[in-house]
């Protein structure tokens, strides 16, 4: 886990790597002295505490650009300035810590923050990024009922709507993992959307139907229902 502290304190700086450290031996630590100087690091960093009243740029406008390149950094404000408590919401910081900040307090919250951070990992790794002509997007794997091939696009229905993609079945297989089962070259379902099935067809939760083959007919009841065991 990447960890910026930015502060214009060296000793704010090197006291909260300490705690860091003693909580999470296994962190990288990187420290920066202003706003401008974290926002021109190329790394991406999963926990950021950061001073609010800081020479050049301030914390608050050092958060804002922030957020225009990364939305899931877990953001504690550490400062001495209570009053900006409320435009640390508008950034959507995680906590507002006052200095002097005791180690208790601090191992709570970072504590906190950690797991925040494992949880969006999880979320993050149960999205699939598309990209087509008109935008760039993700899709929950969960939100998605199946997959059918047109040729060299695939239609994705998902719980909302139906979006096109050039994309490959089997590129697309891949991506979605064991959730998914390819009942047919032109049909992948989401075994969790499942309702109903026959030998040539899997009837899915909203009504909508993919076709199988009648050879996968036997492999899909054995998967399905290993899918039904492992999920109650």
């Amino acid at each position: 886990m990447k960890i910026a502290i930015c502060d214009d304190e060296k000793e704010i700086c090197g006291g909260l790597k300490r705690l860091v450290l003693r909580q999470r031996p296994d962190c990288e630590v990187f420290l920066f002295e202003s706003g401008r100087q974290m926002l021109q690091s190329r790394q991406r960093f999963q926990i950021v505490l950061m001073d609010i009243q800081m020479e050049g740029m301030s914390g608050i406008e050092t958060a804002r650009a922030l957020r225009m390149k990364d939305e899931n950094a877990v953001l504690i404000f550490v400062t001495a300035l209570k009053e900006y408590v409320f435009d640390a919401f508008d950034v959507s910081a995680f906590h507002y810590l006052i200095k002097p900040v005791s180690e208790e307090k601090f191992r709570r919250v970072f504590e906190r923050a950690c797991r925040e951070v494992e949880k969006r990992g999880r979320e993050e790794a149960e999205q699939v990024f598309f990209r087509t002509r008109n935008r760039s997007f993700t899709l929950r794997k969960q939100d998605i009922l199946y997959v059918e091939s047109r040729g060299r696009k695939v239609d994705i229905h998902t719980v909302k709507e139906c979006v096109t993609v050039y994309a490959t079945m089997n590129g697309l297989e891949e991506q979605l993992g064991s959730g998914f089962y390819r009942c047919h070259r032109g049909y992948l379902v989401n075994l969790a959307h499942v309702s109903e099935y026959e030998p040539d067809r899997i009837l899915l939760q909203g009504g909508e139907t993919a076709f199988m083959a009648r050879d996968k007919y036997t492999e899909f009841v054995k998967i399905y229902m290993r899918f039904l065991i492992g999920n109650c």
